[in-house]
């Protein structure tokens, strides 16, 4: 059974939807997306057994809120900005960043990345994002495609006798649980909003 896909996102709720102004705002949101992207995933919320990154938390709220086709060119935008060797990266830093950097431990994860906003932007475009329900869904599923290549990575760089879900998997859960109940209630919530001041 197929999805229909041609409700609206939440970005195309506001401004212009057609010709140069259109072009313009998406132009601006790209730019805007990057930023947050580079920007949260520098924030570090102290917790135990590791720090919660809100990187992915930018992630796939962007991914839902600008669907997959804006939601893909922000996230190219920002590997390619990443891949000129700005620190934009959680992990990234002055010293190690760069192609360098994304082929490392990290680069399954920024595959998975890639995977995640295009779903996540599906899954708006389903209209999944208007119900909390549907969008802690898609964010499980966001968060797997973001894990398994991550992952799969691991265990090819270093070897799958190595503790790999150790690494990379179960120190991160209830972190990640966190963002996605967070992320569930806030697209949903916006939507909300908008019907509100429009009613």
């Amino acid at each position: 059974m197929a999805i229909a896909m041609n409700d609206k996102v939440l970005i195309e709720a506001f401004g212009s939807t057609e010709g140069r102004l259109r072009l313009a705002k998406q132009a601006v949101l790209v730019l805007v997306g990057i930023a947050a992207l580079a920007i949260f995933a520098k924030i570090k919320v102290p917790m135990y057994p590791v720090p919660i990154t809100m990187g992915t938390f930018a992630l796939l709220t962007i991914g839902a809120a600008y669907g997959p086709r804006l939601g893909m060119a922000t996230i190219i935008g920002y590997m390619l900005v990443g891949a000129l060797g700005f620190d934009v990266f959680a992990g990234s830093s002055a010293e190690a960043s760069g192609l360098t950097y994304m082929m490392g431990g990290t680069g399954g994860y920024l595959v998975g990345y890639i995977l995640a906003t295009l779903a996540l932007g599906m899954a708006a475009r389903a209209g999944w994002d208007r119900s909390v329900g549907k969008m802690a869904l898609a964010m499980l599923i966001g968060n797997a495609l973001i894990y398994i290549p991550g992952l799969i990575w691991l265990g090819q760089l270093y070897g799958w006798d190595q503790p790999i879900l150790a690494w990379g998997l179960t120190p991160f859960l209830i972190g990640d649980a966190l963002k996605l109940a967070l992320a569930a209630v806030l697209v949903p919530g916006l939507w909300k909003l908008i019907g509100n001041a429009r009613g």
